[in-house]
């Protein structure tokens, strides 16, 4: 068996971690819940859950990683007591990362795709029905769609082939180091545009009046979601970048450096959507068409719109393929520790499953587009499997294995979490972690059920 893998730097562990977070959920999905239950409420919502209820679980994940150097199913084997069956959720964290990557492969490839049509000027004077059509007309194309899933299936597996301090850090370091500067030009051109005060305000000024049209009820309870879903915990990628890690420093500052990072992607792709919008008069509560069809509309219409819109979608395949590469990477580790291959085999195995598995999701926007599983189609379907049923249930096991006496336990997972220098967890928020933190788990999970 293969010496095992580690970081070259704290760094490299932060930004692979926050690269596994960071994703479409942060840069597609939060600015369109965001328009969607009445802007800055719903922000302050969002901020306070990450808070209770995403950090914890992260440094849950964490801890079970560094303590004990494997992934899932090996990591809770080594740390369950004797006899008991924790380690059967490695299974689940296994399907979870493959059934995710089935799809947002698919998804990923759409990012490459318009990065691709606005570099090649294909968006240059087009009016708003011809925008709308170059949406339709790509997901109406299976041989487009597998064509970009497979390059991002490729090229995800080439960059995890080469090790995690060799390959996937050093890729890692360039891809999340070039967004967080993208985002911040991007969001700086947004905000000089004229009139875009406006959306400013709507984002970042609470209108409670807003906030209960929509519902209060509504509003915190998507952003409990959208902040529980955001950093990917209960299907154990975190654990397999814990495993990798050294001693040296605290896993709550982690835990908040990471969290922080994916929070400031999410807030600044709201600053450079919703001031666009404004200043181009589009509705900020569009849904998920906003990204692919009302933004090229207002980079159409800007000046240096080709320039502004390639540089978007850099941005957007950067904040997806950062996720590709980090579950990919899971995928690997707990294959390898699972079953015992080496690296090259791994790939070289789990590469065409990946792509095959998800040619399905693909055609189901063409071919397929009539098959309906329980009323929904192929990629709702499969993100419902991942976000609504694999990772909060695999949080609930993650909390209840760290907090109770029949898993690893309080203590234990305490002092893990609070090993080297740094933030130091302390000991009085026991009762939280053991009885209101899984039930907030627990609401999550029965709300997606529903």
């Amino acid at each position: 068996m293969e010496e095992r893998d580690s970081f070259k730097s704290r760094l490299g562990f932060i930004l692979v971690s926050a690269g596994c977070a960071i994703g479409i959920g942060n840069v597609w999905k939060f600015p369109y819940i965001t328009g969607e239950y009445g802007g800055a409420v719903f922000v302050l919502f969002y901020l306070l859950f990450l808070l209770i209820l995403g950090i914890p679980v992260v440094t849950m994940e964490l801890a079970v990683g560094r303590a004990s150097h494997k992934s899932a199913m090996m990591g809770f084997k080594t740390l369950e007591p004797k006899g008991s069956k924790w380690h059967w959720h490695g299974w689940i964290c296994l399907l979870g990362s493959f059934v995710l990557m089935i799809y947002y492969t698919v998804v990923s490839g759409w990012m490459v795709d318009y990065f691709w049509k606005f570099l090649n000027g294909s968006f240059n004077g087009m009016g708003p029905e011809k925008v709308a059509a170059t949406f339709d007309a790509m997901v109406a194309d299976p041989y487009e769609l597998i064509f970009f899933m497979g390059l991002n299936v490729l090229v995800g597996f080439a960059v995890c082939a080469g090790g995690v301090a060799k390959s996937l850090e050093k890729v890692t370091k360039v891809m999340m180091l070039g967004l967080l500067g993208l985002i911040v030009i991007l969001a700086v051109n947004s905000l000089l545009l004229p009139g875009s005060a406006k959306g400013v305000e709507f984002y970042l000024l609470p209108d409670w009046n807003r906030a209960v049209e929509a519902g209060i009820g509504n509003v915190a309870a998507a952003a409990m979601n959208q902040a529980f879903f955001t950093l990917s915990v209960g299907q154990g990628s975190m654990e397999i970048f814990a495993s990798y890690m050294s001693r040296n420093n605290t896993l709550g500052g982690e835990a908040v450096r990471i969290t922080a990072l994916d929070t400031f992607v999410a807030l600044m792709a709201g600053l450079i959507i919703f001031p666009a919008c404004s200043a181009f008069g589009v509705e900020p509560s569009e849904g998920p068409s906003l990204i692919f069809v009302t933004l090229p509309n207002v980079f159409i219409n800007m000046s240096f719109g080709q320039f502004w819109g390639s540089l978007f979608f850099v941005f957007m395949t950067f904040a997806s393929f950062s996720t590709v590469t980090a579950v990919f990477e899971s995928l690997i580790g707990n294959c390898m520790d699972d079953f015992g291959w080496s690296r090259k085999k791994t790939v070289l195995i789990l590469l065409p499953f990946v792509f095959l598995g998800s040619i399905p999701c693909a055609l189901g926007f063409n071919v397929w587009s009539d098959v309906q599983i329980a009323g929904k189609g192929i990629l709702d379907m499969e993100d419902f499997l991942v976000s609504g049923l694999i990772l909060p249930l695999g949080s609930i096991i993650f909390a209840l294995f760290c907090v109770s006496k029949y898993g690893w336990g309080f203590d234990k997972y305490l002092e893990e979490v609070n090993t080297g220098t740094g933030m130091k967890m302390p000991r009085w928020i026991r009762p939280y972690f053991c009885y209101v933190l899984p039930l907030l788990i627990l609401f999550v999970l029965v709300k997606g059920l529903m």
